[in-house]
């Protein structure tokens, strides 16, 4: 058996084990949360997000679905509620600040608060071998400004209790700093490199992260780094994008926009964790991210080999862990994996 198909079976594998543990169901005392539990999952009206939304729904949490568009968003609202599930909509446009600040209002006026956020809503624009910038300015502003601006609007709307707060972050191992890794991790990491926008035929050897040695120190030292840094970085990338020097500023070559906006996600998590460590027991807020894989969706043109229900599973686990004391950690098939 050679190398690709130990890999597989190794991916098969895993993928049994996860199917099975999603089968058995929470005991009593496992369970810290009820139907008075809110958690709010954003782009959900479709592939990812619609399928965390609904198992969270099916656990007894109350999930607030949102979406850009309002007319799509009560369709999947719907489509949820008729299954008896206690599902709600809000229209949410996260790179509007308006937009924001009214979701915040409207959840603080509904329910008091929220107990759990779930960053899905993202973009990508270029599929299969593209590596277009043309859009870079969208998927930053959307996937990184987006994700940060809904992280700090709604920390402070976050309940207390003794379980703990969650937010959990989708985001890729496209983003991590490590090209080496990236790249050769282990046959399992390769296997499930990419995450929902990535085609795989491309080769993985093909991949190379940040060659720019002083922005992966930077922003591999969990303990100088910054806000300021993160936002630092992407806005270099975007001045180069728009004075067509990026191709020479060290970024990663295989979905640039995208990758870099996942890599800036994934340091924002390990921040956030940080700076939220030494809020007092009933306070707490557990900040993690997740990379889904290539799944099928439309976004793949349904291409990919990991179902929407695999694909929410890692999600929903981090969101539901019993005794949670895992923070600023990057996840993949319910397993951490390294940044």
């Amino acid at each position: 058996m050679d190398k690709k198909e130990r890999a597989k079976e190794r991916k098969e594998k895993r993928r049994q084990e996860i199917s099975l543990l999603r089968t058995i169901p929470y005991s009593d005392h496992q369970r810290w949360w009820s139907s008075e539990t809110i958690a709010v999952v954003t782009g959900a009206n479709r592939g990812i997000g619609f399928e965390i939304a609904h198992q969270l729904a099916s656990h007894g949490v109350t999930v607030v679905l949102t979406s850009r568009e309002t007319a799509v968003g009560e369709e999947a609202v719907k489509v949820l509620q008729e299954g008896g599930l206690n599902v709600a909509f809000h229209q949410l446009d996260i790179l509007d600040p308006a937009s924001i600040q009214a979701f915040c209002d409207w959840i603080k006026e509904t329910y008091g608060g929220l107990d759990i956020l779930i960053n899905n809503a993202g973009v990508n624009f270029n599929f299969g071998k593209d590596n277009s910038v043309e859009y870079a300015e969208m998927v930053i502003q959307t996937n990184y400004f987006g994700t940060k601006n809904m992280i700090k609007a709604l920390i402070p709307l976050m309940r207390p209790s003794p379980a703990g707060a969650r937010i959990v972050s989708v985001t890729s191992r496209l983003g991590r700093l490590n090209s080496k890794r990236n790249v050769s991790n282990n046959s399992q990491s390769r296997s499930y490199f990419s995450n929902a926008f990535f085609h795989y035929n491309i080769a993985v050897t093909s991949y190379q992260g940040i060659s720019n040695v002083e922005v992966t120190q930077q922003l591999e030292d969990v303990d100088k780094l910054s806000e300021e840094m993160i936002d630092n970085t992407m806005n270099t990338f975007l001045e180069q994008v728009k004075d067509g020097t990026w191709e020479s500023g060290g970024w990663p070559h295989v979905h640039t926009d995208y990758s870099l906006s996942k890599l800036a996600v994934n340091a924002y998590t390990r921040l956030t964790a940080r700076i939220l460590e030494e809020r007092p027991e009933g306070h707490k807020i557990y900040v993690n991210c997740y990379c889904p894989g290539w799944v099928k969706t439309a976004m793949t043109g349904w291409a990919g080999h990991v179902s929407p229900e695999e694909a929410a599973d890692t999600a929903v686990w981090l969101a539901l862990l019993p005794d949670q004391f895992v923070s600023g950690k990057f996840f993949a098939e319910r397993r951490e994996i390294n940044f």
